[in-house]
């Protein structure tokens, strides 16, 4: 699923608290052109909730990464690598029923 034209975001979980955004894409950067590596913080202390996402110029290096990656050990922690689902701006998408 493309993050926007040309870009192919991977969800990565499971992460160790000293994984950053550096090691992240340095671990990744094998399978290809990255635009973006980035962990996510919680917003009122700051530490890294142990995810993140590496985005992919090209649909093929986000799929060698799934497969190269995915239980692999990463800082100690065997991650979880699959393809990001699109948030619909940046919030989770609620659908509605009509009765």
């Amino acid at each position: 699923m493309a993050a926007s034209d040309g870009e192919y975001r991977c969800f990565v979980g499971g992460l160790a608290w000293v994984t950053d955004d550096s090691s992240l894409e340095h671990a990744f950067s094998a399978y290809g052109e990255i635009v973006e590596s980035k962990i996510i913080n919680d917003r009122e202390t700051g530490r890294s909730r142990g995810f993140g996402f590496v985005t992919f110029r090209e649909e093929k290096a986000m799929r060698d990464a799934i497969e190269g990656m995915n239980g692999q050990p990463l800082d100690g922690r065997n991650i979880t690598v699959n393809e990001a689902q699109n948030r619909l701006f940046g919030k989770p998408v609620f659908v509605m029923r009509l009765k």
